[in-house]
């Protein structure tokens, strides 16, 4: 099985707002189904929130930054950039 890039969509997100990445997280998990469901294959990996910062990352698994980019953007999400990201994580062969 060929692997999928993970992209990570940077966005704002203030340190008080946990209620909103929950509800983000709801947004992007469904622009993924659909844009699978449409023919462009994208997994909803998860959130990272670092408050301090104040910014957020969702994790999109998809073929291309184009890709995840669109999921982000059915989402609602204020993308500051989309970028490629590896995992150190060991994959199930």
């Amino acid at each position: 099985m060929e692997r999928v890039p993970s992209y990570l969509v940077e966005t704002y997100l203030a340190r008080s707002s946990a209620d909103e990445r929950t509800i983000r997280e709801r947004q992007a998990r469904s622009a993924a189904v659909e844009l699978t469901r449409a023919g462009t294959p994208v997994r909803f990996g998860g959130a990272l929130h670092v408050p301090e910062d104040e910014i957020c990352f969702y994790v999109f698994d998809a073929c291309s930054s184009r890709d995840a980019a669109l999921a982000a953007q059915r989402a609602g999400l204020d993308a500051v950039r989309v970028v490629e990201a590896e995992s150190s994580r060991e994959e199930n062969a």
